[in-house]
């Protein structure tokens, strides 16, 4: 892969999940009796670069797996899925990442995550795979692997003349280096709310609130809200609602992926915040009205 033309390079996560469906989540010290289960490979990372790559935008990821079952199949996932794997190494030591997640009858979900071999990543790593960075390239990262490798990526972007993009999930207090080095930043009304202390959930007023005081810190801020929609804000003054398409709700596991990875690759494409921002907004919908068997 070169940096010849418009490409999206996806830092972080992959995960081998285990999907578990079940009348319900189960409460503090509740056994609930499941109904099925599929394995499904995933890791944040893993996901947003495949819904990049669906766009047939350039994609790659750098990563990391263990010498296991699941690391096997999260790699030959990949390259399945028309993503460039040639920078996800193989660990020396420790597990896989994987996840169990467990989703009740109206589609929503809960899960844990076991980072494994995600959190060896780091400078080594990003110098390994130097020849991806350029200035027509979107570097999309997430908060699955330390805060230290997600630094080393965006400041080999950023060297290069490309954007970055944090998607900052799991919502964790995010290092003053990294923070100065994102152009956009997305988050879902949990995460939000968990960095802002502004309730955001089923609220367009609210994600806008949240968005105006992420602007405060980054280019662009992104927060999404359920199935209401999103609110951007640009450090400019720039705001914008854009109002969730209404879907019949399958499932809502994988639509915060989808949702980054497809604005990454609309970014990198050419298409503007705004007209990016539809893009994915689309994306997310038709993923989360999809059956599973057709998705995955």
């Amino acid at each position: 892969m070169t940096t010849a033309s418009p490409s999206v390079i996806v830092f972080g996560s992959l995960h081998y999940d285990i999907m578990v469906h079940g009348p319900a989540r189960p409460r503090k010290g509740e056994t609930v009796t499941g109904e099925s289960w599929h394995p499904k490979c995933g890791g944040k990372g893993g996901n947003q670069a495949v819904s990049s790559a669906k766009t047939g935008i350039r994609t790659a990821m750098i990563g990391a797996v263990a010498d296991d079952a699941f690391g096997r199949a999260l790699v030959e996932n990949l390259d399945r899925q028309g993503v460039d794997n040639q920078f996800v190494k193989v660990a020396d030591s420790g597990g896989s990442g994987m996840s169990v997640a467990i989703f009740d009858r109206e589609g929503d979900y809960g899960a844990v995550i076991v980072s494994g071999s995600n959190l060896t990543l780091g400078q080594s790593d990003v110098d390994r795979a130097s020849e991806l960075f350029g200035e027509q390239s979107v570097l999309v990262l997430q908060n699955e692997v330390p805060d230290a490798a997600n630094v080393a990526a965006a400041k080999a972007m950023k060297s290069a003349g490309g954007r970055v993009i944090l998607n900052a999930a799991p919502a964790r207090d995010l290092p003053p280096a990294l923070s100065e080095l994102v152009d956009v930043i997305v988050v879902n009304a949990i995460e939000a709310e968990q960095l802002t202390d502004v309730a955001v959930f089923d609220s367009l007023a609210g994600a806008l609130d949240a968005a105006r005081l992420l602007a405060k810190t980054y280019p662009a801020a992104v927060v999404t809200a359920g199935g209401e929609g999103l609110a951007c804000a640009t450090k400019p003054g720039q705001e914008f609602l854009i109002e969730a398409i209404k879907v019949r709700l399958v499932s809502t596991h994988g639509a915060g992926d989808e949702f980054t990875g497809v604005l990454a690759a609309e970014i990198a494409g050419g298409t503007g915040l705004e007209g990016a921002l539809h893009a994915a907004n689309h994306a997310a919908a038709v993923l989360v009205s999809t059956p599973r068997e057709t998705v995955e």
